[in-house]
């Protein structure tokens, strides 16, 4: 089963949005989807930042 979504309201800048949705169009990715997929890759990579810092 897919994981739940929830939805979010947030306000970027405006450079930033095109530049997302230019990417996503290159990807073939949704607005939403190529969002979601580069905070989860951020987060993976704090996280593995974080665990090696604890070490």
């Amino acid at each position: 089963m897919r994981p739940l979504k929830e939805k979010v309201s947030i306000t970027l800048d405006s450079d930033i949005v095109q530049q997302i949705k230019e990417m996503a169009e290159a990807d073939d990715r949704s607005f939403s989807q190529y969002i979601n997929m580069i905070l989860k890759e951020h987060v993976a990579v704090s996280a593995d930042e974080e665990s090696k810092t604890n070490k």
